[in-house]
């Protein structure tokens, strides 16, 4: 899996029997990468969000199940899918939102239940990561293209947590369209909301798009009203953890307080997503919202800033419903409302 040519944060690879990705987490200050030499380490990595976003965390599980079954003990068929459902079980439980997790880990386990020996399903599990790897580039580069057609020349862009190269294996969702335009010669500039508590636009958006030498400006989620109301924001696109096929989406928490506002403001509101986030078969009601540690709330790096005894809710997305959505961008192409009926149509 080599990089390619390109000149973007490469956020997760296979490299010498291994999981190679950029620890998320200490970003900004430190460009650094973690080594995980065995499946537990992977979940391990997903959980403690080294490695996050939907796309990103569906190929990182995948190269998990293939360390799994690199590393496996096993001398017949039956012991290693023994060894691969243990893994499966482990990265299947780190994170509950994202259905890329679940997606990749079932596309890759279906290799391994059709492999007839041994060694043809370590190499067909590895071989399906890797494929996995390659086609989240491709589908990613897909939806730029169709995306950037939405944007215009001078456009500044609101954007919501990270959907960029470091939510994707590299180009992104969401900023990826924002590539894209700029690659056609647009020139557009960005407005990231910090996204608290656990600052995927200040620590994330903010450094990526300075790494890329896009033009972007930082701003309290608290300001985003604000900033609609004086006309500062033209354009809002946002990636997503999960979309249903009625067009719900579910994306980082405060997402459905931006889209309302951007609704206020008749402002356009965009999501994109890889139709590897979409889930046909959950209702609204259905999916899990992931709460997180109240350590997220209540400190600010290792000092506490609220009093002890405070309840805590600490919900890490929140559902957007589809009549606040302008129209969702995938690899195949931009859907419109409705979404139902167009997700049809482009499925075929």
């Amino acid at each position: 899996m080599a990089r390619k040519n390109l000149d973007l944060l490469l956020t997760v690879e296979w490299k010498d029997d291994s999981v190679v990705m950029i620890d998320q987490t200490k970003l900004p200050n430190k460009l650094v990468y973690v080594k995980c030499t065995d499946y537990k380490q992977v979940a391990d990595a997903i959980k403690k969000l080294v490695v996050r976003g939907a796309p990103a965390i569906g190929v990182t599980a995948a190269l998990g199940l293939a360390l799994a079954a690199q590393q496996s003990k096993a001398s017949t068929i039956s012991e290693l899918r023994t060894d691969l459902d243990a893994a499966f079980k482990v990265l299947r439980a780190t994170r509950p939102t994202a259905v890329n997790l679940f997606w990749a880990l079932e596309r890759v386990m279906a290799k391994a239940k059709r492999a007839k020996t041994v060694e043809d399903a370590r190499n067909a599990v590895l071989s399906e990561a890797k494929k996995m790897w390659e086609e989240d580039i491709q589908a990613n580069r897909q939806m730029g293209s169709f995306g950037a057609s939405l944007f215009r020349d001078g456009d500044v862009v609101l954007t919501h947590c990270n959907a960029g190269s470091l939510a994707t294996v590299a180009y992104g969702t969401a900023l990826g369209i924002i590539r894209a335009a700029r690659e056609q010669g647009k020139r557009l500039s960005v407005i990231a909301t910090e996204t608290r508590p656990v600052m995927q636009g200040s620590r994330l958006t903010a450094f990526e798009l300075q790494h890329d030498g896009v033009d972007v400006s930082l701003i309290p989620d608290t300001a985003v009203g604000h900033m609609m109301a004086r006309g500062a924001i033209k354009r809002i696109v946002v990636g997503a953890d999960r979309v249903l096929r009625t067009g719900h989406v579910f994306n980082k928490i405060g997402t459905y307080q931006v889209a309302t506002l951007a609704k206020r403001h008749k402002i356009p509101f965009y999501v994109a997503a890889p139709l590897s986030t979409f889930d046909f078969e959950s209702s609204p009601d259905e999916v899990v919202i992931e709460e997180r540690s109240i350590d997220e709330v209540v400190k600010v790096g290792k000092k506490r800033v609220a009093p002890k005894g405070v309840r805590i809710f600490n919900p890490a997305f929140d559902m957007t419903p589809p009549e606040l959505i302008t129209g969702i961008i995938t690899e195949k192409g931009v859907l419109k409302p409705p979404f139902e009926k167009s997700l049809k149509a482009m499925l075929g």
